[in-house]
């Protein structure tokens, strides 16, 4: 079988060979040998010596090693099957392919230590894009001496600046093993605002100092030398400090992300409970309605128009608002006229509602979560402070919060609607007097807050999956929020909100998701026993 196989390999080169040399420059014939021996150990250290030539030729003698195209003789020498010529891999010269040529064999560990050389002399590529991503492919390792050297070849020749603080952050942790102490500690120092964990293990290991360890010895036994150590301790705190800062940082805006999704959700509430003084226990499935209603738009845009399906949102959004606002209106003429000034029917009804319109969607979109995918210009997201990525979804929420609010606050005061609701709001029976449609405008202001709901839903779309449950996780916070930012009261509500969003993330890395929400809770029952108007005092004779 062997014999069979060494025929092949020379009836391919000589094939290949009819189609004419390519320039081929020598490397090493000492270490070609060693690739080409028995020894795994020799021809582990041979791919690094390879590498380490950090050239074209070199990266082509291991690109060769990995698509199997590098063959020896029995007495180890070592040619390439490249371009249709068979070349000597120690000349360079084009050759006839000799007699008794096999392919060298390349098992799970040789070809580990080619991938890891042919990553690094990615660095010299003349592609921008290829550099960066060979960089980036070394964070988190240790390079090695032969990394090493071609980390400090790239270096000098760099010009691109991303890539170039890459390479001297890279090359500052392959100096952490020098056996110069002066090395270590210039290495240290240069690494103190580095965010890279990997980073981060090295410095500790080496401030956790072993007895009787050695410069060069790993890094788990600690830095022999004290001024190494200090410096390293030094370094950690820095890295630690920034660390925090980047944390604290975070939570603000994940905070704020979270007070804009409790804002949407417990804004048609606020219209709804804190100007009509209606328990709507059935808000939580309006939410929901909203969001099925964007996942019918992004199916339907994926099925007709599967070209724009990126812009499926434009469309989803005042879909999501009318359906929400026509289900609104309709709850309210068939059920919640009837039972005004009456807290606990209207409770109990809307509850029942609300398991009803969960059967409704369980029977036509089934029981199982559906997706809701976020368009290709809300995915990924900014990376702040070096390591901190804010998603493009959650600042795209956070802005459309700012819009609803803004866009409620224009309706309620600056809109013949939002008259008659604050007439309504403030005296009934006065604003019935003077000719305005109470009824209608109940009904009217019910379908508002109902819109809104579905507009939250919208967005919550975009932060997961939906489910027939999604309004329930929901429903409660939305009326701490506006139980808490006082009865009828925009402003209040919005602080509210960003309050809750903040509190709830600044606690959570401390006592825990749960701990966090008791804590809330707590919270809000020891103000509202103190302050039970809220945040902000509803004025009117209603409440005289």
């Amino acid at each position: 079988m062997k014999t069979w196989r060494y025929l092949l390999c020379s009836a391919a080169l000589v094939l290949q060979g009819s189609v004419g040399p390519v320039a081929y420059a020598a490397v090493a014939p000492a270490a070609l040998q060693a690739l080409a021996g028995d020894d795994p150990d020799a021809r582990v250290q041979a791919v690094s010596d390879i590498a380490a030539q950090a050239d074209a030729d070199a990266a082509r003698v291991l690109q060769a090693l990995k698509n199997e195209t590098l063959y020896a003789t029995p007495d180890g020498k070592v040619f390439v099957a490249e371009g249709g010529s068979t070349l000597d891999a120690s000349t360079g010269k084009a050759v006839a392919a000799p007699a008794g040529l096999d392919g060298i064999v390349v098992n799970n560990r040789l070809r580990g230590a080619v991938d890891a050389a042919l990553s690094g002399l990615a660095l010299l590529s003349p592609q921008r894009n290829e550099r960066l991503a060979a960089a980036r492919a070394l964070q988190g390792t240790e390079p090695d001496a032969a990394q090493s050297t071609l980390l400090r070849k790239a270096a000098k020749v760099e010009t691109d600046g991303e890539i170039a603080v890459l390479l001297q952050q890279l090359l500052a942790v392959a100096d952490l093993h020098a056996p110069e102490a002066g090395t270590r500690k210039q290495a240290v120092t240069a690494l103190a605002g580095s965010m890279d964990p990997n980073v981060r293990r090295i410095l500790q290991a080496m401030v956790a100092r072993g007895p009787g360890s050695d410069a060069g010895s790993d890094a788990g036994s600690g830095d022999p030398d004290p001024g190494v150590r200090a410096a390293a301790k030094a370094a950690l705190d820095t890295i630690d400090s920034r660390a925090a800062r980047t944390e604290f940082v975070g939570n603000l805006f994940y905070g704020i992300s979270l007070g804009s999704v409790l804002l949407l959700a417990a804004l048609g509430l606020a219209i709804t409970f804190g100007l009509m003084g209606i328990i709507n226990m059935a808000h939580g499935e309006l939410l929901m309605i909203g969001a099925y209603t964007t996942y019918g738009c992004q199916a339907l845009f994926r099925h007709y128009l599967p070209g724009a399906v990126d812009w499926y949102l434009a469309a989803a959004l005042p879909a999501s608002f009318i359906v929400a606002a026509l289900a609104g209106m309709a709850l309210e003429r068939t059920v919640i006229r009837w039972l005004y000034g009456r807290p606990l029917e209207t409770l109990l009804a809307t509850w029942g509602i609300s398991l009803m319109l969960m059967q409704l969607v369980r029977t036509l979109f089934g029981a199982q979560n559906v997706e809701v995918a976020n368009p290709a210009w809300m995915s990924g997201g900014v990376t702040v402070l070096g390591t901190l990525v804010l998603p493009y979804n959650r600042i795209a929420i956070i802005a459309f919060a700012c819009i609803v609010v803004a866009a409620v606050w224009l309706v309620l005061t600056r809109t013949r609607l939002g008259l008659f609701v604050r007439a309504v709001m403030q005296n009934r029976r006065m604003a019935d007097c003077v000719g305005v449609p109470t009824g209608r405008i109940d009904m009217m202001t019910f379908g508002l807050g109902s819109g809104i709901a579905g507009l939250g839903g919208a967005a919550l779309s975009q932060l997961g999956n939906v489910g027939p449950d999604l309004g329930q996780a929901y429903i409660i916070d939305s009326f701490m929020v506006v139980v808490l930012g006082g009865v009828g009261q925009l402003a209040g509500t919005v602080i509210a909100a960003l309050g809750l969003g903040e509190v709830n993330k600044l606690l959570e890395p401390v006592a825990g998701a749960v701990l966090a929400k008791i804590a809330i809770l707590v919270f809000i029952i020891v103000f509202i026993q103190r302050r039970p108007q809220g945040l902000f005092a509803l004025k009117g004779r209603s409440v005289e």
